[in-house]
């Protein structure tokens, strides 16, 4: 991996701001769920889960970065915690009444998970830290971005990728190389496996779209009813 750390030094300042700047505009892939909240009047129907989740991974990763020392990683996270919270308040705005107690509850879990890690970066030795945290970090990453693959059964049996969210696929899937790029100049291999891991699994969830139609054929249709 040196080697290729090497030859890729060159062009660090070019897939760092790519890195950045791709992150950045994956962040506001939120707006376009608020504004399907805005022209429902309500929250009722929507998950709160990516919200909050967007918090804390952005927390999480605020703290990797600071323990990398990462000039790329930090303002990319600072930037995508106060939209994320920005996300948040706009949720709760137009939650019903009867649901925002809940919405408190996940909050607090939320905050409560993030503190929790926070407060074990501080107590970790030091020369291990960077190796656990990272491992934190990617157990949660791999269960969030694998998430739409739980329905990958209903997709082959409904022969149709209907419910994927194709832009933040595709954001995830540019996004995950050009930091596995970044990790590679930087030759961290935390970043580098976390990276080319969600690579793959995002190609994969990509691929899909190639090979199934975006609405079930009349075939898949009749057996699913």
């Amino acid at each position: 991996m040196d080697a290729i750390s090497e030859f890729l030094q060159p062009y660090k300042g070019i897939v760092s701001a790519a890195a950045g700047i791709c992150t950045v505009a994956q962040f506001f892939s939120g707006a376009f769920v608020c504004n399907d909240i805005r022209k429902a009047g309500s929250a009722e129907k929507f998950p709160f889960l990516p919200f909050i989740g967007g918090m804390v991974f952005s927390v999480l990763g605020l703290q990797y970065g600071v323990i990398l020392r990462d000039e790329t990683m930090i303002p990319v996270n600072l930037f995508g915690l106060a939209l994320n919270i920005v996300y948040v308040c706009f949720f709760y705005l137009y939650t019903p009444p009867h649901l925002k107690n809940r919405i408190w509850g996940q909050m607090g879990i939320g905050g409560a998970f993030s503190a929790a890690v926070v407060a074990y970066v501080q107590w970790e030795d030091e020369d291990k830290v960077e190796t656990r945290f990272g491992l934190i970090l990617t157990a949660l990453m791999v269960y969030m971005i694998s998430a739409p693959l739980f329905d990958l059964g209903t997709i082959v049996r409904n022969k149709s990728v209907e419910g994927l969210p194709f832009p933040i696929i595709f954001s995830g899937t540019v996004v995950s190389f050009l930091w596995l790029l970044h990790g590679l100049i930087i030759n961290n291999t935390i970043v580098v496996f976390q990276n080319l891991f969600f690579f793959v699994l995002s190609a994969f969830q990509l691929s899909l779209f190639a090979i199934y139609p975006s609405k079930p054929t009349q075939d898949a249709a009749k057996k699913a009813q």
